[in-house]
C-alpha cells in the first residue's frame, strides 16, 4: 500500500508539472523551436518569458546559446525530451517561449518618475505564481498610479494571455520590470532614496500608522510562503492588515488593493 500511494505521489506531480509546461506554451501567443530561431530573437531584441531545455543537451552551439540565456536573465527550466517533443518533434532540445508584453528597465522609471517631481510607487512581488492573482494586482496598481511591478525572473508568475485578461487590460499599460535578485534590487531602491515596506503578518504594526506619503517600495509575498526571510531583514518597516475574523490571512491581490488605496489617500491628503 505505501509504495502504490508513494507511486500515485510520483504520477500526480508528474501530471502537474506537465500541466504547467502545456499550459504556459499553449496560452503564449508565440513560442520558438530550435537554436537559431531563438538565438536569432534574443539578438533581435525580442522578450522571451522563459526557456524550456532538454536534460542533458550540450553541444558549443547551446553553450553559446545557453551563455546569452544566462547574461540576458532570461528564465530557463530543465525538463525531459519527451515533453519537448510532444510539442514538436524538430525542437533541437530547446523551446523558447514569447512574451506577450515588453519588460522595463527599474533603474530608468524610478529616475524619470523623480525628473517629473514625483514620488516613485514601486510593487515587488515575491513569489507570487498565481496567474489571477498577479493580473488582479496589475490592474490594482495601474488604478492606483503605481509606476512599476517588479518581479523575479525565476519563481514568478508567467505573463500569459490569461494574465493579461485577468488584469483588464492592465499588463499593456503599466511597466513590468524582471529581476535577478529581489534583494539586490530592494537594495538599490532603497540607495535611490524609496522607503523599502513589507506587507506581512510577522509584525503589529497596522498599515495606516506608516507614512506612505514619500517614495515607496510595497512588497508582497505569496498566500503561501509570504516574504522571503532575505527580504523582511532589509525593509525599512514591516505593516499588517488588522483582521477581526478566524481566517488568518487575506487574498494577496485584495491585501494590496487596501494597501495601495492607503497610499492614494495619504499622498492626496498631504498635497
Amino acid at each position: 500500500m505505501a509504495l502504490e500511494g508513494s507511486s500515485r505521489c510520483v504520477e500526480k506531480r508528474r501530471n502537474i508539472f506537465n500541466g504547467l509546461i502545456q499550459t504556459e506554451l499553449k496560452k503564449s501567443s508565440q513560442y520558438l523551436i530550435g537554436m537559431h530561431s531563438i538565438a536569432e530573437a534574443i539578438h533581435t531584441g525580442k522578450e522571451i518569458n522563459k526557456v524550456f531545455i532538454k536534460k542533458g543537451l550540450q553541444g558549443q552551439q547551446f553553450s553559446e546559446l545557453f551563455k546569452i540565456i544566462r547574461q540576458k536573465n532570461i528564465p530557463f527550466q530543465y525538463v525531459p525530451s519527451e515533453k519537448l517533443n510532444r510539442i514538436n518533434p524538430g525542437n533541437q532540445g530547446i523551446i523558447a517561449v514569447l512574451s506577450l508584453i515588453e519588460y522595463k528597465n527599474l533603474d530608468e522609471i524610478v529616475q524619470r518618475t523623480f525628473e517629473k517631481g514625483d514620488d516613485p510607487f514601486i510593487i515587488v512581488l515575491d513569489q507570487i505564481t498565481d496567474v489571477r492573482n498577479f493580473g488582479a494586482i496589475s490592474r490594482t496598481a495601474e488604478c492606483a498610479g503605481a509606476h512599476a511591478i517588479v518581479i523575479p525572473s525565476k519563481g514568478s508568475v508567467s505573463i500569459t494571455a490569461d494574465a493579461i485578461k485577468s488584469s483588464a487590460g492592465a499588463l499593456n499599460r503599466i511597466a513590468i520590470c524582471r529581476v535577478s535578485d529581489l534583494v539586490r534590487t530592494v537594495q538599490m531602491l532603497r540607495e535611490r532614496g524609496l522607503i523599502a515596506i513589507a506587507a506581512t503578518e510577522k509584525t503589529e504594526k497596522p498599515y495606516y500608522s506608516v507614512d506612505l506619503t514619500g517614495p515607496v517600495a510595497l512588497i508582497l509575498g505569496s498566500e503561501e510562503n509570504g516574504i522571503h526571510y532575505n527580504l523582511l531583514k532589509i525593509v525599512d518597516s514591516m505593516v499588517k492588515i488588522p483582521l477581526l475574523g478566524s481566517i488568518e490571512s487575506l487574498n494577496v491581490s485584495v491585501a494590496f488593493g487596501i494597501i495601495a488605496f492607503e497610499i492614494v489617500r495619504q499622498r492626496r491628503n498631504d498635497r
